[in-house]
């Protein structure tokens, strides 16, 4: 069976600490699929905030979520404490990615990595928008990469 590779960027330019709660863990007794990605929204909302945006409005435009992998490295249980570390990567036309990494505080092993597609969208006219400028000129200063 094919696997899914994620390479993950040199350098990550934003990180928190969140916790695994009871309801994070699944049936298996570990962190559970969908909790990971509960997180990772959790993250790129604060990292968006952190810049001074939202994902509903960022100069009148919303985004998607175009797709999402993710693997996983080793097991997370409830009272874990999960670094997320994130660099917004590969801007085009409409959109760019974002890129995680999940690792325990405590032994510095890592959980999980993960990557999402995000796609601005205008909800008013139903449709794909170009990168705002507000978000680019946050993101992609240089028009190379992410600033910090």
């Amino acid at each position: 069976m094919a696997r899914i590779r994620l390479d993950l960027p040199d350098n990550f330019y934003f990180s928190l600490v969140l916790p695994i709660r009871i309801y994070d863990i699944n049936y298996g007794n570990h962190l559970g699929n969908d909790a990971v990605l509960r997180m990772i929204h959790e993250a790129r909302l604060q990292y968006f905030r952190h810049h001074g945006l939202t994902e509903l409005n960022t100069d009148g435009i919303g985004l998607v979520i175009s797709d999402a992998a993710v693997v996983y490295k080793s097991q997370g249980f409830y009272g874990d404490i999960l670094t997320v570390e994130m660099a917004v990567r590969e801007p085009n036309a409409y959109g760019f990615d974002v890129y995680y990494k999940l690792s325990s505080q405590e032994t510095g092993k890592e959980v999980a990595r993960a990557k999402t597609g995000i796609v601005f969208f205008d909800y008013g006219k139903n449709k794909v928008a170009g990168i705002p400028e507000q978000f680019r000129s946050a993101f992609f200063p240089d028009n190379t990469g992410p600033n910090k």
